[in-house]
Order: C-alpha cells, then sequence, then structure tokens
C-alpha cells in the first residue's frame, strides 16, 4: 500500500509533517522552514506598521 507524503503550499515539496501557521488571518499548513519563513516576516510586518504609525502620529487601536 502507498501512503501519499504531504506537501506543503509554500514550496510544494512532500514532506514528513506539515505545521499549521496563520498567515494574513488564514491558517496555511507549511512544512517547518516554510513556517518559520512565514513567522519572521509576519512578525517584521507587524513591527514596520507600528513604526510607521509612530511616525504619522496614529493614537487609535490596532
Amino acid at each position: 500500500m502507498i501512503v501519499a507524503m504531504p506537501t506543503c503550499r509554500g514550496c510544494k515539496d512532500e514532506v514528513d509533517t506539515l505545521v499549521s501557521v496563520t498567515v494574513g488571518g488564514k491558517k496555511v499548513k507549511l512544512c517547518e522552514d516554510c513556517a518559520d519563513r512565514a513567522r519572521e516576516e509576519g512578525e517584521i510586518a507587524r513591527e514596520s506598521e507600528s513604526v510607521i504609525q509612530g511616525m504619522m502620529g496614529y493614537k487609535g487601536r490596532r
């Protein structure tokens, strides 16, 4: 019996296990490498948005 390997949606490679990560408000199943990259990109985006809002004097909630 042949068992299909899961495929990462980020790099399209077959991997042993997938990790669920929230990207842009949606849960996506990625391999560990792509999941780490997505987490870092999300963190950088949040920090840069905070800096921009600080420069513009934005006082609202987010």
